[in-house]
């Protein structure tokens, strides 16, 4: 199939846009490989230090110099449910690289905090911000010029992102990404959230609602909701970054391991050592980042990723926009709902057929650039494939399904839940925001109410204790953008909200903080840009404004006369509450140089877009 013509002409307009930042960015990873990938370039002290922890075996190759050498970087820790499995990775990972006669070592490690914790409280703040931290750590581990490619241990929010950037900088290396899978299907994720309202409500206990919380979140692995954290599994999969299959392979289980073997012996296989040698900074593409955000649309993925795609492409010399979610999102079907879109959880999803089919329609459709290099050796037309285990435990490769396992979870690009994207950009009066359409029921794609302002969730959150959010309105929750206070996430506005929007009120928020892929049915403008703090348009709105949010049309407006508009003094905040405390003051440089949500909000690459 022959690609879309709109999907072709967003291609072309980035490659245009980009030239000359990606011509700067290859020549620089093409003047890194020019040195010899042997370790015999390094002085022999240097060459001691590399190899002075290791045993016989691997003391001797790293000696000779001759056989690559595999850096480990991974976002280990035991708190996270989703990383605890990486526990396990690097002795499965040095065992594989020894069985191909090569080495791997732990080049160094990076923080990993989970958003599930730190939501509504003040680590929240620094959540964004780690993904920079992230970057950092790999840069570091990455930095001693002893590795011939790399593997990045890493699943969740801002630390797929965070890697993906940091390894851009040794885009000379060859790099697999490894995932660590779901965890097994807890507590629905629909029956998770009404616990959650009636909790809001006072209907249940505080005993009542851990156990739920406890139940849904019961084992290792990923959350099984469709949050930032899988769809970084779907995206690195449609880059090709992945190995074909491996997003949604269950924690800790025998196929598991098997395709974490064979992500080192493709590691190995693509080194300048040998004859496939795949650069990672010239292996992704635009076209990679095309197919990303195709994903992103078609399975009704996170917002978050309107942040960290164009952070990530800037990375390699790209400029991607929001306005190429917006064109794409006309052309891209949605057809996945996977909870808060639908009910079904990640499992389910990949049960229904997952992401080789969806692969297998958006190529069939010319939705995809087939043509992308991708880690498994050969362009992503390959990828319609699933990974198993044959009965004496060997990785085996089948066909995609052809058909969806189960329609009300995934459907083909014929028959979709939406004809579009789940994701719109809304342009105003008050700024540019983005909104998350695929969990929204038709009728609230398009709200007109009075403006309530806060300048915290916890002012929302007490005014609805205090029964004070009657009537239509829509809640502007303003200064919490990257500059504000970090960008925190602000899911605590979630429950409230819900518990209205079900009692018959038409509710609505509209904020420069973020909610990420676990925004559900209220209809919600996030990502407001220009920032209130930097004197957006956003800090003008007075409580009683008439706002417009229009999804259909794209529209995000508040009804004042435009004179008046215009002569209003924006409102300021005392934020100092947020720059001190939970390690907050440490990040005051970030929150100097961090630029607007539109160029990914991001300390890096400010001139990107």
């Amino acid at each position: 199939m022959s690609i879309n013509s709109t999907v072709g002409e967003v291609t072309e307009r980035i490659v245009k846009r980009s030239h000359d930042k990606r011509a700067r960015y290859l020549d620089r990873i093409a003047k890194a490989a020019e040195r010899k990938p042997e370790r015999t370039h390094l002085g022999c002290a240097n060459q001691a230090h590399g190899f002075a922890a290791c045993g016989p075996i691997d003391k001797e190759r790293l000696r000779a110099g001759r056989t690559p050498n595999l850096g480990i970087v991974t976002a280990y820790n035991d708190m996270l449910s989703a990383h605890q499995p990486y526990e396990r990775f690097p002795p499965l990972i040095r065992e594989a690289a020894r069985e191909a006669g090569a080495t791997a070592q732990v080049a160094g490690g990076t923080p990993a905090m989970c958003d599930g914790i730190t939501q509504g409280f003040e680590g929240m703040e620094i959540g964004l911000f780690s993904r920079e931290v992230i970057a950092l750590s790999t840069a570091v581990a990455l930095s001693h010029q002893t590795f011939d490619a790399a593997v990045m241990l890493g699943i969740c929010d801002k630390i797929v992102p965070g890697l993906f950037i940091g390894a851009a900088s040794f885009g000379h290396l060859p790099v697999v990404f490894i995932p660590s899978g779901p965890m097994t299907s807890g507590l629905p994720n629909p029956e998770k959230s009404r616990i959650r309202q009636l909790y809001a409500e006072g209907k249940v206990s505080r005993d009542e609602l851990l156990a739920a919380e406890a139940a849904s979140y019961h084992a290792p692995g990923t959350c099984t909701f469709y949050g930032t954290a899988n769809t970084n599994q779907m995206v690195m999969e449609m880059m090709g970054v992945h190995l074909p299959g491996a997003s949604f392979v269950n924690a800790n289980t025998p196929l598991r391991d098997e395709l974490t073997r064979e992500g080192v012996r493709r590691a190995l296989a693509m080194t300048a050592l040998g004859n496939e040698y795949t650069p990672f900074g010239a292996m992704v593409d635009e076209r990679s980042f095309v197919n990303a955000i195709a994903g992103v649309l078609a399975t009704g993925g996170s917002t978050n990723h309107t942040l960290h795609l164009l952070a990530m492409s800037a990375a390699m010399g790209i400029t991607l926009t929001w306005d190429d979610f917006e064109v794409l999102s006309n052309v891209v079907p949605l057809v996945a709902h996977v909870y808060p879109s639908g009910s079904a959880d990640v499992n389910q999803f990949a049960a229904a057929g997952g992401v080789p089919f969806v692969i297998r329609e958006l190529l069939a459709a010319g939705l995809l650039h087939g043509d992308i290099k991708t880690v498994w050796g050969t362009t992503l037309d390959a990828y319609a494939i699933e990974p198993g285990l044959d009965e004496e435990g060997h990785l085996v490769w089948r066909d995609a399904a052809e058909k969806t396992g189960d329609e009300r979870i995934l459907r083909s690009v014929d028959q979709p839940f939406s004809v579009e994207g789940g994701i719109r950009v809304l342009d105003g009066n008050i700024g540019r925001a983005v909104m998350k359409t695929s969990a929204l029921a038709p009728e609230r794609l398009t709200i007109e109410g009075p403006a309530r302002i806060f300048h915290s969730q916890e002012a929302l959150q007490e005014a609805f204790k205090a029964g004070a959010l009657t009537g239509d309105f829509v809640a502007v929750v303003r200064f919490q953008g990257p500059k504000a206070n970090g960008m925190p996430e602000l899911h605590k506005l979630l429950p409230p909200l819900g518990v209205l929007q079900d009692r018959g009120q038409r509710v609505a928020l509209v904020t420069d903080g973020r909610m990420s892929g676990a925004s559900g049915k209220v209809p919600s403008a996030i990502h407001v840009t220009p920032e209130a703090v930097a004197g957006g348009p956003i800090a003008r709105i007075r409580d009683g404004d008439i706002i417009r949010i229009d999804a259909v049309s794209g529209t995000l407006a508040a009804l004042v006369d435009e004179k008046e508009w215009a002569a209003r003094e924006p409102a300021t905040a005392d934020l100092s509450a947020s720059h001190e405390g939970v390690g907050r003051e440490l990040f005051a440089p970030f929150r100097a140089a961090v630029g607007e949500a539109d160029t990914g909000a991001t300390i890096f690459f400010r001139s990107a877009a």
